[in-house]
């Protein structure tokens, strides 16, 4: 089975004790990868003392599978922490485990608000309506953040192309507040190189995409795009919501620009 506990993969370190302070290591690392394409930051990332216990995080989105598939040719055993907010779609749910099997994904690991915690916050299950920060943040902020506790780094699907914000994006940044390093393997990509890997490779893409979801998150909180509108559109309709908030400053959930999503 994909979704079985694994060990970390050969050429990942089982204890970030004894690393250098985050910034300087992230100085390096981008000096040492930056002339270096998405599969080699990835190969050699994974092995580099410099990154410690690294984790991919993965929505098993509407791009997500690009990532996925290039860590799985790399390193398969490499841990894919997912999170199940309980109020995904059901073809997510179903994407996700046929992607794992599919791509021989051989550590995925889902994780969940704990049932106490959504006793306590969201008793009836629709926090969503009333306030949909604090769901976001039961739901998928305070498990990662808990699952990535364990990791020195963890590798995300951003791009410079997503938003003024990531313009500079490099492959390596510093996670303000968590000691963490955040790895962007295709930050130079462009969406166009995002779909020619997925038509080249045959790889398959969320069934919701051709529903007219482009941008996929729970089911509440998601809505199909009409032609002409942005990408995200969809995400929270009706509100100036347009982040979950999982990526951390000082440890805490924070409001990003649109399109600053994990993978």
């Amino acid at each position: 089975m994909a979704q079985r506990p694994a060990m970390p993969p050969d050429g990942l370190h089982g204890s970030g004790a004894g690393l250098a302070p985050v910034a300087p290591r992230v100085a390096a690392l981008n000096t040492r990868y930056r002339h270096h394409g998405a599969v080699a930051v990835l190969d050699h990332a994974l092995r580099d003392p410099d990154l410690g216990r690294v984790a991919l995080v993965s929505s098993f989105g509407a791009e997500s599978v690009v990532l996925l598939h290039l860590v799985s040719v790399v390193a398969p055993s490499t841990p894919v922490l997912f999170i199940d907010t309980r109020m995904l779609f059901p073809e997510t749910l179903a994407y996700q485990r046929d992607l794992a099997d599919r791509l021989d994904l051989r550590d995925v690991r889902i994780i969940r608000a704990g049932l106490t915690d959504l006793a306590v916050t969201d008793p009836d299950g629709a926090l969503n309506t009333r306030n949909t920060d604090a769901c976001c943040d039961v739901r998928k902020t305070v498990p990662l953040n808990r699952a990535l506790s364990g990791f020195d780094a963890w590798i995300t699907g951003r791009k410079r192309y997503q938003g003024d914000t990531r313009a500079a994006l490099e492959f390596f940044e510093e996670e303000q507040g968590t000691g963490r390093i955040k790895v962007n393997p295709l930050a130079h990509w462009g969406k166009d190189d995002v779909a020619d890997y997925m038509l080249n490779n045959r790889l398959p893409r969320h069934p919701l995409v051709a529903r007219g979801f482009p941008s996929i998150g729970c089911a509440p909180c998601t809505s199909p795009v009409k032609p002409g509108e942005d990408e995200r559109a969809g995400r929270w309709r009706g509100s100036d919501k347009t982040e979950c908030g999982i990526h951390f400053i000082d440890g805490r959930m924070v409001r990003a620009p649109a399109q600053d999503t994990a993978a």
